[in-house]
């Protein structure tokens, strides 16, 4: 039975590392917790995760956020389902969980960036109705 939540303790969260891993491959064992401890001590950020017979199936990380561009937001930083697990609803129901969310915490949008090469998300975004308004562009610093 598919079950959603927030994850709340570090056995839960370090749960959540080898799917997200899937996505962000450099994060590791040892930082996994803190950095997602981090995030949340900054306001806003949650760990999300759907698991189905007891394993997780598709994560997402999401802080709640307002800017004078969008008011109140959700961003999807994170969203992602285990390759092994994909076209089985897994991703379609996180993302129908991260929209009633949303609007439940008052948000007036949901956003997420996603990289250029990744096709099938792209499919998968629009097919959800999203659309795509706008380019996003990075300066790396160090």
């Amino acid at each position: 039975m598919k079950h959603i939540a927030i994850a709340q303790s570090d056995s839960e969260i370090e749960r959540c590392l080898p799917v997200m891993r899937e996505l962000r491959p450099h994060l590791t064992d040892d930082t996994f917790v803190a950095r997602v401890r981090q995030q949340e001590s900054l306001g806003g950020f949650n760990l999300v995760y759907l698991e189905d017979a007891g394993e997780v199936k598709a994560v997402a990380g999401i802080p709640i956020m307002e800017n004078l561009a969008w008011g109140k937001f959700l961003y999807v930083d994170d969203l992602v389902t285990a390759a092994a697990e994909r076209s089985k609803g897994y991703g379609d129901a996180l993302f129908d969980w991260l929209v009633g969310y949303a609007r439940q915490q008052e948000c007036q949008q949901l956003h997420l960036d996603s990289g250029v090469q990744r096709f099938d998300a792209h499919r998968f975004y629009l097919r959800k109705r999203m659309s795509i308004n706008c380019h996003h562009f990075a300066l790396p610093l160090s």
